[in-house]
């Protein structure tokens, strides 16, 4: 039962958010004991700037050089606790640190805006060690349209410096993130994008109507290439915005496989991202196996399970040109 969950905001929340302590000491959703209770193989962490803290100190530019910030507190906390976990930059990299009995933090940005129209920042934060990059958030940025129930803006896709983020990403082997993408930017990162395109964390449009999850027509075209989607446990993206509940996260993973295929799903909690729920069945990642034991009851083998657990984004990763 080996772990790979694809989005938490665990950084976000001890740097920006007021959390206390560490990875190790500290009482977010995500932390190292939680981590080695759900067999944790290996965790990507989100570095993320909330863009209206920083319109009064310099925007984008400023929440770039935060996100470099984030990147060395990550590299630091590897560093503290050495014996439990390291970063990793490839398939590869979290294979060894499994057979080191150390679980892999893997580097992500969310809020390609970051990169503020000047290409060489997609070069620094590789350097860095980044390896997936959400393409935007809830913003209109230079790369492109976030999700919006304004059809208007639904349908507006990449912007000229969008392509080429994408298909330097795509060179470079970096994990390319259509979550929070709206519906023509994905139509646009699948034409250009070169190897498997990710949702991280998004769910199914069928099932909940919120423009941030997948239509079927989605599922059909990512899967179709390659690409999968991790499954997110907030519940405004489950089908009720005041409870998080197994049921739906179960219904989710079940229509995933209908539509896409057993190669399709994955986990992308969203852990430290979201609050408010009066009910979560799953309240941090050291519960992850109650979701496990619920899709079981469904009749899903362990085989199965595996491929959603880690061996999906493991495909993926190995397909990287890394």
């Amino acid at each position: 039962m080996k772990l790979i969950d694809m989005h938490c905001d665990t950084i976000w929340k001890l740097m920006d958010l007021g959390g206390e302590g560490d990875l190790m000491t500290g009482s977010c959703d995500v932390s190292i004991p939680g981590m080695r209770q759900a067999d944790t193989m290996a965790q990507f962490f989100a570095c993320f700037g909330y863009l209206d803290d920083f319109k009064d100190r310099g925007g984008y530019d400023a929440c770039y050089s935060h996100i470099l910030e984030m990147a060395r507190y990550l590299k630091e906390q590897t560093v503290i606790h050495k014996d439990d976990i390291a970063l990793a930059v490839s398939a590869d990299d979290i294979y060894k640190n499994a057979r080191e009995g150390k679980i892999s933090a893997v580097l992500a940005v969310e809020e390609g805006g970051v990169l503020n129209g000047d290409i060489s920042r997609l070069d620094t934060l590789y350097d860095n060690g980044v390896r997936l990059m959400t393409l935007m958030w809830n913003y209109e940025n230079c790369i492109g349209y976030p999700n919006s129930r304004d059809s208007s803006v639904m349908w507006q896709g990449l912007k000229p410096f969008g392509i080429e983020v994408v298909e330097k990403m795509s060179g470079k082997g970096m994990m390319i993130d259509v979550s929070h993408a709206s519906d023509g930017t994905f139509r646009d990162v699948l034409e250009y994008a070169k190897g498997p395109v990710v949702a991280s964390h998004s769910n199914c449009r069928a099932l909940c109507s919120h423009p941030r999850n997948l239509s079927d027509e989605m599922i059909r075209k990512l899967a179709n290439a390659g690409g999968i989607a991790g499954l997110n446990l907030y519940g405004a993206f489950l089908g009720d915005n005041k409870e998080s509940r197994i049921e739906e996260m179960t219904a989710h993973v079940m229509h995933m496989i209908e539509v896409g295929g057993s190669e399709f799903p994955a986990i992308g909690t969203d852990f430290d991202g979201f609050d408010g729920m009066d009910v979560l069945d799953i309240p941090d990642v050291g519960h992850m196996a109650l979701l496990w034991e619920a899709l079981k009851k469904k009749g899903l083998g362990e085989g199965q399970l595996d491929k959603i657990w880690s061996g999906n984004v493991l495909r993926v990763f190995k397909s990287l040109n890394v």
